[in-house]
């Protein structure tokens, strides 16, 4: 009788290898301190098999974006029900909700052409926007954390001039935030208007208020062209109360920047967390993996980050 492996069993086998790996690993799991998570549809879209994975590191955080394959946003009461049960019965915290807000084309200011966008399920315009950030603080109580991600529009092909539109509905989305006691934390997303640290620093500093703060991320801001450790982390250093992990790399092939382990790009981490240490970094962080092995295993390709994440902290 002929067998074949379907992804679900890969899925499956990738999950049990993980948590092999771990038991082997021993003291792999230090986190230093420092509140470690995973973004869990980055892991896969089967939420109960990602926080297997998470809690097999001993992790005790999570990032949701999309769960069973729909975005958060558009998830049905009872899937919401299902995922804050399973979420509690793995131990595991919920750090911020990812959501969409503002990844879409800025009124008036169409976003540059040709360019491939992550949407990760989600398809609202600025009509939406008051909607979602009811939606998105309600969600956040329901999940049990203060935190929501938003974005900064599509980028255009002049960020400056689109800055004050961006500028002044950041601030009002503050308001509305500070209403709900909820913290709006703005992505630096290279295909939106502000990318860089030092983009997303002016954007905080300019809006001055304690709802309207930063998920940096170092990966995003090599797509600009910045340097993340130190220039970027410069710019932004006490604004942000979430951080993402991802590394960038060129291609050999082709001199164009893509997604690599963490670890095995051109980022200083090792530096990075020093930092995160001396300045006494207690907000959270998340593993965005991105990367994707050559057989495109999502798990195995997040495990590989992670432990090279692991490997730097073991450095520091």
């Amino acid at each position: 009788m002929q067998t074949s492996l379907t992804r679900r069993n890969c899925l499956k086998l990738s999950l049990a290898a993980a948590a092999v790996s771990r038991l082997t690993a021993g003291s792999t799991t230090d986190t230093r301190g420092f509140k470690l998570g995973i973004i869990t549809d980055e892991l896969t879209g089967q939420l109960n098999e990602a926080l297997d994975f998470i809690s097999s590191y001993h992790l005790q955080w999570c990032e949701l974006r999309e769960i069973w394959g729909k975005n958060i946003m558009n998830a049905s009461r009872e899937e919401l029900d299902r995922a804050r049960d399973l979420i509690a019965r793995h131990g595991i915290h919920v750090s911020e909700i990812a959501s969409p807000l503002f990844k879409w084309n800025c009124p008036q200011m169409p976003a540059i052409d040709g360019e491939q966008r992550d949407t990760f399920s989600a398809s609202f315009t600025e009509k939406d926007s008051d909607k979602l950030l009811d939606q998105a603080f309600e969600l956040a109580r329901f999940f049990g954390t203060r935190m929501v991600r938003i974005f900064t529009y599509w980028r255009v092909h002049d960020p400056e001039k689109a800055y004050p539109y961006v500028r002044d509905r950041m601030a009002r989305a503050a308001e509305a935030a500070a209403r709900n006691n909820i913290i709006l934390n703005v992505e630096n997303e290279h295909s939106c208007n502000v990318g860089t640290g030092k983009e997303l620093g002016r954007l905080l500093r300019d809006v001055n208020s304690p709802n309207l703060r930063g998920v940096w991320d170092p990966a995003n801001a090599t797509m600009l062209g910045e340097v993340p450790y130190p220039d970027g982390y410069e710019a932004v250093k006490g604004l942000f109360p979430h951080m993402h992990v991802k590394d960038s790399r060129k291609n050999a092939g082709t001199g164009k920047l893509e997604w690599a382990p963490v670890g095995g790009g051109i980022i200083d981490f090792k530096g990075q967390f020093q930092a995160l240490l001396r300045d006494r970094y207690e907000g959270t962080m998340s593993l965005e993996t991105h990367y994707k092995r050559a057989d495109g295993n999502k798990v195995e390709s997040t495990r590989e980050s992670l432990e090279g994440i692991f490997k730097v902290l073991r450095e520091v």
